[in-house]
């Protein structure tokens, strides 16, 4: 009898690149044989996920699959009250005897999308969007910095969490905000929000650099280029190895730059000859060590209201 996975997905179901990545993932281990279910919890609140989640434990699964740092707490409670079943969670931190974490390492790519903003920006200020502070987006958000500031020191980084993934009216606010400001290139690492965020950038000539999927490919007119970091390769990963019973619980898998179909920065035509060779050089230093990633950053948060008004 084959293995029964429950995979869950958090947001409006439907929307968002993240997921929409998880999610084809989820689809191709289905394709590939493997009986894979699909839940979206679309609740933000911890306490409603953490139901949701039990619900589903109440199932009985053999495994289940919870895809995003806003697992972390479910997850982790659901681990706690059901010691016989397994989880893995992706791009999460919530590890035990019966969690198992698989990531790709979103953070290579999200500072060489620092370099790229600290070297293309015309007018000496960029910016960074996210929606709910949680650890992969930390983390996604220090790389950035990190890139900047190793790109051009002193670069001013106009970074903010808006509250939440999936909100296209606040991601659109405050990025329209960011531009009054002064920022000509954003990194956006937002789900649902996505198309505010576009959209703002339309109306106020701010590029926009994306993440997880080729927002070059879609929108060529908005994004010089995207961080790419296909979280559904660890989807895949984690239940191919668990039907084949090769899971090392409590650890973290990750795959980076080696893995260039699940992490890198895709490029869109308007990236020059010489901003390309930098960026090649950064890549090959994060690939042998001798650039190291930061979890957490030291940043003045920006705030949406302190922006002019015209």
């Amino acid at each position: 009898m084959s293995a029964r996975i429950q995979f869950v997905l958090f947001g409006p179901q439907g929307r968002g690149s993240f997921n929409e990545a998880g999610h084809a993932g989820a689809l191709r281990a289905r394709a590939a044989g493997h009986d894979v279910g699909i839940a979206w919890i679309e609740d933000p609140s911890p306490q409603a996920r953490t139901q949701a989640l039990l619900a589903l434990c109440d199932t009985r699964p053999d495994l289940i699959v919870a895809h995003g740092g806003q697992g972390d707490v479910p997850v982790a409670a659901a681990a706690a009250r059901y010691p016989a079943q397994r989880f893995v969670i992706t791009q999460g931190s919530a590890l035990s005897a019966n969690i198992a974490s698989y990531e790709v390492l979103q953070e290579q790519s999200a500072f060489l999308a620092g370099v790229l903003a600290a070297l293309a920006s015309q007018t000496g200020v960029v910016a960074h969007l996210s929606g709910e502070k949680v650890r992969p987006g930390l983390k996604g958000r220090a790389a950035f910095v990190h890139g900047v500031r190793s790109a051009v020191p002193g670069l001013p980084v106009l970074t903010t969490f808006c509250g939440y993934q999936h909100d296209p009216a606040l991601a659109a606010a405050t990025v329209e905000a960011q531009a009054r400001a002064g920022a000509d290139i954003l990194f956006a690492m937002i789900d649902g929000g996505r198309d505010g965020a576009i959209a703002a950038c339309r109306a106020t000539g701010v590029r926009q650099i994306g993440n997880v999927l080729d927002w070059t490919a879609r929108h060529p007119d908005v994004f010089i280029a995207s961080a790419i970091a296909d979280s559904g390769l660890c989807v895949e990963r984690a239940i191919d190895d668990y039907v084949r019973g090769q899971v090392a619980w409590g650890t973290v898998r990750s795959f980076g730059l080696e893995v260039p179909e699940a992490v890198r920065l895709a490029l869109g035509p308007g990236v020059g000859h010489d901003v390309r060779a930098a960026l090649a050089q950064w890549s090959q230093r994060l690939l042998d060590g001798s650039v190291m990633l930061p979890e957490a950053v030291a940043v003045q948060e920006f705030d949406i209201d302190s922006a002019p008004d015209h």
